[in-house]
């Protein structure tokens, strides 16, 4: 490397050595910064280096001096902070839906914004599930198609895998082809779905990313989704998201619950603190929300037992009694 070309990109790399190598636990005086230069093969002086700091803090980076145990410079702020980033490391090691390979992929990246010392401390506390990870590699690849299909507007061709189990009591894979019309993407409950029209129905349907294969963009103009949802000019995905339960479609409607006030954070946490609560009194509130009747909802009523009960409409109530029924059947031979 010519020492012309080395004097012009030193600052860069002084940028890159503390990022690297500093932090508030681990400060690098000008002697260790010399140090580094010269194993890019770059002389350079403590002066220039502490001219060097300066012009890096006036052009805006933030730049502590220490003056502790330890004396010497520290990178303070970078992209992320160090709570982002575990953050950041935890979601992507609990997402289900994002394979092995990418998720030491991602978090090597992640780790990549932190100091060494501080990736070396870090690394001690990750531990990925791998039994629970999917391992289709494509589904990367399939999300940004699926994105550039919604944007512009068009079907998409796909392969939709599911398990089933054969005479020879083995789960085997079944696929089938679909022609879809996508309109949003949904990450619920660790796993990532379209919400799309198949052609053949009239309806919204969700279908699990980590279960397509071969995903294409078609030429064909999408169904627009005013035909097959109450959504006129956009599909508002953030309103749709919190009137589904599990994914389950089903019917929208007026939904009137009763409540134990003990779950009310439970409450708040699946529909929101903008209910609007129409009663409040003898230990128990009653609230309404818009939402579709389906069997997620079922379930999530389901779990708390008696401390939720559906005041309205009749088809939700049946539909509990209904369960309850075959509750009782199943447990009741024992």
């Amino acid at each position: 490397m010519e020492p012309r070309v080395c004097s012009k990109l030193k600052i860069l790399y002084i940028v890159d050595i503390l990022k690297e190598y500093s932090d508030e636990e681990n400060p690098l005086n000008a002697t260790e910064i010399c140090d580094y230069l010269e194993k890019y093969g770059i002389r350079a002086e403590r002066k220039a280096i502490y001219d060097d700091i300066e012009n890096l803090i006036y052009y805006g980076y933030d730049i502590i001096k220490t003056r502790g145990k330890k004396s010497g410079y520290f990178l303070a702020s970078r992209e992320f902070e160090l709570p982002e980033i575990y953050l950041l490391t935890d979601a992507v090691q609990a997402a289900d839906f994002i394979t092995p390979k990418k998720t030491r992929q991602l978090i090597e990246k992640l780790e990549s914004m932190m100091s060494k010392e501080q990736a070396r401390t870090r690394e001690n506390s990750i531990y990925i599930d791998y039994g629970h990870k999917c391992d289709n590699e494509e589904i990367y690849i399939s999300i940004d198609t699926l994105r550039t299909a919604i944007e512009q507007g068009k079907k998409v061709k796909l392969k939709y895998r599911t398990r089933q189990i054969g005479d020879d009591r083995k789960i085997s894979i079944k696929e089938k082809e679909l022609l879809v019309s996508p309109y949003a993407l949904i990450w619920m409950e660790d796993h990532y779905y379209l919400v799309c029209n198949n052609q053949k129905y009239d309806n919204l349907m969700h279908l699990r990313i980590d279960r397509m294969k071969t995903v294409t963009q078609t030429d064909e103009p999408y169904r627009h989704f005013s035909e097959v949802c109450n959504y006129s000019e956009r599909f508002d995905t953030a309103d749709y998201a919190s009137k589904t339960f599990n994914m389950y479609g089903g019917e929208l409607c007026d939904i009137e619950l009763s409540c134990n006030s003990l779950i009310l954070e439970q409450v708040i946490d699946r529909f929101g603190d903008k209910i609007h609560i129409i009663g409040n009194e003898n230990g128990k509130f009653n609230f309404r929300v818009n939402g579709m009747i389906s069997n997620g909802l079922v379930g999530f009523i389901m779990q708390f037992c008696g401390d939720i009960e559906v005041v309205g409409p009749k088809k939700l109530r049946d539909m509990i009694k209904d369960k309850i029924e075959i509750l009782d059947k199943t447990y009741k031979n024992e």
